[in-house]
Parts: structure tokens; C-alpha cells; sequence
């Protein structure tokens, strides 16, 4: 009998869980293409960047994966364009051919067209960033403890978070945490005051997607917390040391953590007719893309209006991404048995945002939680999301030692620049 073969570039969410479920079905062959040989959970990333988890944790190997698969194939390597017509991809080991297709690529920073916010920033989307950031903020406070003059020092240790989404949230509030409780121990000769964090946002509330209860009682925290937030502040500019706002206001650092938006990766090959709002791929109510048949799309990088309570898209969330794999990886079935597929409808299983230790806010269908609840309900949620038992363990016993003695032991600079 001749497999199917299925081709899904990208090991995000939506991908290993396509993968995963597919995998069970012997008819089909499937490979897995990916930049990185990896897959890892984004949302833990800031845990990574603060020293509280290790990059391990929330990582794990394609290949380790599908140990045990005997029809599913690891590609290492990046995405280079879609060839329809030849049912072909290139990729950078090599070309590879499919009978379907899944494009689950994701999204990369949105930097609204800021060369300099681009080139000067940190982002905040892969295990790299995370690492570098770490590795950043350790390096300035080592700077500091040797510089005098109290104005540098505080251009030094001051730190600009822009976007107040989950993830700006997550790591502003986590970084005070850490100012308030760990680097007056490691960093007795900096002063507490010279450290100053600002969480900015071109919008005029925190959390946008969650409910007004959940954005009031987080820019409380925030602020208890000594976060200086400034919202209906949008980014402007990054040169010379100096964030400049569209309302004139700057803001002297040397660290802006950008966290303020995201668009979807380019697929080199697809029409641009295909193309919505982010550069999104637009997909019928199966994920396929408009216009193919052996085409299909999921998680952010792709725009479907036909599901009834969300005309505008789906939210880019990871829970739309793990849905919309299981869902496809089903259909896959009927496709091959010749049956009717089944629509994509999205179950939206609420939000949640951790702000710092014992704080948190989640909003659950019907719910509304905060305090200690909400920050259990996020570390379980979070927890079971690991892929695999083994980073469930590691993070569960870091998470336990952080919690009892507020403190972690991971701040370790671990990079490539040469001592000078």
C-alpha cells in the first residue's frame, strides 16, 4: 500500500500535534521540517530569560520524540519556498515532496516597520532571545557595580518592556520580583531605586484580550509591584540609548524588551491573494488554504472568518494551534476514507496571566479568578502543557525550590563574546 505523504513545516503547537495524532494512522507517512530540532513552549520563555527554568525544561528533540514512530521522519532545517505545482518544498537540506501539505509556521516580532527598535531590541520569540536576554541583563548588572556616576547607572539597570500583553506582563512583573527579592542580595553595591522597570503600551489598558476586572486588578499589581506603567505610549524610536514615544516622551536605557506585536512568518509561494491582515494565511472552515486543495494552514499563521462566534480570525493563541492539529490530523482520516470533513470551531478555554509570586489573573468561561487561585489554575494549566513527562518533572521541581525559597540558581552568563 502507498502512504500518504504528509509534509508539516513548523513543531510549534500546532504542528506536534498534528504530528502526534497522525502519527497513530499507519497510512500515512509524515515528516516534520523544522529551523530548530527542538520543539519548546513559548509561553515559559520569560522563565528561561529571568534564570528561573533552563532552556531544557521547556524544550525537548523532534527526533527523541518520534523515537518510537516508525512513520514519521524528522527534516532539520529551515523553510525556503513552496512550490505548488510540483506538490515540492525546498528547504535547506534539500527539496522534499508531498502529496498534502501543512504550513505551521507561526509568527515572528512585529516591529512596525522600526529599523532601529528591530536592530537595537530584544525580542522575545525563541529559546535564543530568552537566552540572550538572560545573558543581557546579567552583563548590565555586573556593568553597573562598577560605574560611579549615578545618572549611567541608572541608564544602565533601567529596563523598558514594550507591550503589555501576557508576555510583557509575565516578564515586567517577574523581573521586579527578582529586583525586589534576589539582586539586592547578588548586587548589594546597586541601589534599589536606580533600578527602574517600565512596562509601555501604545494601547490604553493592560491584558487587552482579557476582561476589564482582569486589566484593572493587573495594573494595580503592577504598580504595587514598583512597575512604572505607561500606557497610550507607543514606540517611536530606539537610538542612541534613548526609547522615543509618538507623544514626544523618552525614556533613557539600554534594554528594550519588545513583546509588542507579532506577524505571520513569509511563505515564499504562495500567492498573495491568499494573504489577510498580518500577512495571515487565509484558510476555509477545514484549514485549507483558499484556492488549494493539498494545501492547508494552521495556528497564527493563519486567518479563518467561517467559525460563527469569531468572524474576524481566531485569536493567536496556543490553544487555537493544539484545536485547529487535532481537528486537521481527523480530518486527514476522512479525507483518505472518502467521508465528509468536519468544520474547525474553536472551544475557548479562557486566559490567564501571571503577574509575580501568589499573583495572577485568569478568566475562565463563566469565571473570574485572582491572588493565589489564579496563580495555581496558571502554573497547573502551564505544567500539563509540557509535551513530555520529563519537562513536566524539571519544571515542577523548579518551580517548588523558586517557590519555597524565592530564589533559583540559574543566573549564569553562558554566551559566545570573548573576554576583553
Amino acid at each position: 500500500m502507498n502512504l500518504i505523504k504528509i509534509v508539516i513545516v513548523g513543531g510549534g503547537f500546532a504542528g506536534i500535534n498534528l504530528a502526534q495524532k497522525l502519527s497513530k494512522d499507519k497510512r500515512f507517512h509524515i515528516t516534520l521540517v523544522d529551523k530548530n530540532n527542538y520543539n519548546f513552549f513559548p509561553p515559559l520563555l520569560y522563565q528561561v530569560a529571568t534564570g528561573f527554568l533552563e532552556a531544557s525544561n521547556i524544550s525537548y528533540p523532534f527526533r527523541k520524540f518520534f523515537q518510537d514512530k516508525d512513520n514519521m521522519h524528522f527534516s532539520f532545517g529551515a523553510f525556503r519556498e513552496l512550490f505548488p505545482a510540483e506538490k515540492r518544498i525546498a528547504t535547506e537540506s534539500g527539496d522534499i515532496y508531498y502529496d498534502y501539505i501543512v504550513l505551521a509556521t507561526g509568527t515572528e516580532s512585529n516591529f512596525f516597520g522600526m529599523e532601529n527598535v528591530k536592530k537595537n531590541s530584544v525580542p522575545m520569540k525563541t529559546v535564543q532571545d530568552a537566552l540572550a536576554l538572560r545573558n543581557h541583563i546579567l552583563r548590565q548588572k555586573e556593568r553597573a557595580t562598577k560605574i560611579r556616576d549615578s545618572s549611567e547607572r541608572r541608564k544602565i539597570l533601567s529596563i523598558v518592556v514594550a507591550g503589555a500583553g501576557p508576555t510583557g506582563v509575565e516578564i515586567s512583573g517577574m523581573l521586579a520580583e527578582m529586583h525586589k527579592r534576589i539582586f539586592k542580595k547578588d548586587y548589594p553595591e546597586l541601589k534599589r531605586e536606580e533600578v527602574q522597570i517600565y512596562l509601555v503600551d501604545a494601547l490604553p489598558v493592560v491584558l487587552n484580550p482579557m476582561s476589564k476586572k482582569s486589566q484593572e486588578e493587573t495594573l494595580e499589581e503592577l504598580r504595587n509591584l514598583g512597575i512604572n506603567v505607561l500606557l497610550d505610549h507607543a514606540v517611536k524610536d530606539f537610538e542612541n540609548d534613548v526609547v522615543t514615544f509618538a507623544n514626544g516622551k523618552t525614556i533613557e536605557t539600554e534594554t528594550l524588551i519588545w513583546t509588542s506585536g507579532v506577524t505571520a512568518t513569509t511563505i515564499p509561494g504562495l500567492p498573495k491573494e491568499v494573504l489577510g491582515r498580518g500577512k495571515r494565511v487565509l484558510v476555509d472552515r477545514f484549514n485549507r488554504v483558499e484556492g488549494f486543495d493539498d494545501v492547508f494552514a494552521l495556528g497564527d499563521i493563519c486567518l479563518m472568518n467561517t467559525d460563527e462566534k469569531f468572524p474576524d480570525g481566531h485569536p493567536q493563541l496556543a490553544q487555537v494551534a493544539i484545536q485547529q492539529g487535532k481537528n486537521l490530523a481527523h480530518n486527514f482520516g476522512l479525507l483518505i476514507d472518502g467521508k465528509p470533513l468536519e468544520p474547525f470551531h474553536y472551544t475557548d478555554k479562557g486566559t490567564m496571566a501571571i503577574i509575580g509570586i501568589n499573583k495572577a489573573v485568569a478568566d475562565l468561561p463563566g469565571l473570574h479568578f485572582k491572588g493565589f487561585i489564579a496563580y495555581f489554575l496558571w502554573l497547573v494549566v502551564h505544567l500539563f502543557s509540557l509535551i513530555r513527562y520529563r519537562n513536566q518533572v524539571k519544571t515542577f521541581y523548579n518551580w517548588i525550590v523558586a517557590f519555597i525559597t524565592r530564589d533559583q540558581s540559574l543566573r549564569f552568563i553562558m554566551d559566545s563574546k570573548p573576554d576583553k
